[in-house]
């Protein structure tokens, strides 16, 4: 199973690509899609939109695992982020790729196994999990790696629980 992580935002978007199945994971690809500072926002959504399905036609995942936003203070950067995350599931939308959003919660609980991890040990564990010698830069890239990871353990645990059947296939 392929897995597109994605971290939304709009300045940044993080991505990881993985590749997996029970027991194992390898790591793909990951970096982030950047939006030019100071630019007019719908030309910025667009540029998320197309990068979104260039990384989608190049990768061919099975499924896009996308964190659900949590924020506690700046009400027009939660609004822009959101938009930017309506744009990316749109993407995934008419790319016709399973789409699976977890919150920042799970997504510790699944990499770390504490939902109340730190942000170093969230990308420390990803570092160990994928193998890597350092951690992933930009950080974005490292939560949207980290939320690949929570959908892989999620999608088999599920394998399992079904009797080898994909939890994530379309029919």
């Amino acid at each position: 199973m392929t897995i597109l992580g994605i971290d939304p935002g709009y300045a940044t978007v993080g991505f990881g690509i993985i590749e997996g199945d029970r027991g194992r994971q390898k790591l793909i690809q990951y970096g982030a899609i950047r939006t030019p500072a100071g630019g007019a926002f719908a030309p910025r959504l667009k540029q998320i939109f197309d990068d979104t399905c260039l990384l989608i036609e190049q990768f061919s995942p099975d499924a896009i695992a996308i964190e659900e936003l949590f924020f506690n203070k700046n009400e027009k950067t939660a609004m822009q982020v959101s938009h930017a995350r309506g744009v990316l599931l749109l993407a995934g939308e008419s790319m016709r790729v399973p789409l699976f959003e977890y919150t920042p919660l799970q997504v510790k609980q699944a990499v770390t196994g504490y939902g109340r991890a730190e942000k170093q040990q969230m990308m420390e564990m990803v570092r160990r999990h994928l193998g890597l010698n350092q951690v992933p830069k930009p950080d974005d890239a490292a939560d949207a790696l980290a939320v690949a990871l929570c959908h892989l353990r999620s999608a088999t645990n599920l394998l399992s629980q079904q009797g080898g059947t994909s939890a994530c296939s379309t029919t």
